[in-house]
């Protein structure tokens, strides 16, 4: 395990997860006070996953895991499948529509993670 300070585009990428994390923790509140579908467990697991595994892939990158690219990987997978959840029912909520911008940008950046460490 590498003691160097991480690199820029490993900052980058932590920061990314860590505002995926909170968007997703926020659009979650404020889809469970939406109701109807936007209150169903299948998305509301989703947002949960991907708010998890955000803050677990930030946490590996801070110190440097030799398992980053694996999870990094992961993550960009739950954060396209929550990105399409959001959108397909945003309806022109803000909130929602943010959210999957977010994890939209977090993906591309854990994606760029996941075959830079390979």
């Amino acid at each position: 395990m590498s003691h160097a300070m991480p690199s820029r585009e490993t900052l980058s990428c932590m920061r990314d997860c860590v505002e995926c994390a909170s968007i997703c923790a926020q659009c979650l509140h404020h889809c469970l006070h939406m109701g109807g579908e936007h209150a169903e467990p299948e998305h509301q697991g989703l947002m949960r996953d991907c708010e998890e595994i955000c803050g677990v892939a930030a946490s590996f990158m801070s110190r440097s895991s030799h398992q980053v690219a694996d999870l990094c990987g992961v993550c960009a997978a739950v954060c396209n499948e929550c990105a399409e959840s959001c959108d397909r029912l945003a309806n022109g909520d803000g909130l929602m529509k943010q959210c999957a911008q977010t994890c939209r940008k977090c993906a591309q950046s854990c994606e760029q993670m996941a075959s830079a460490n390979v």
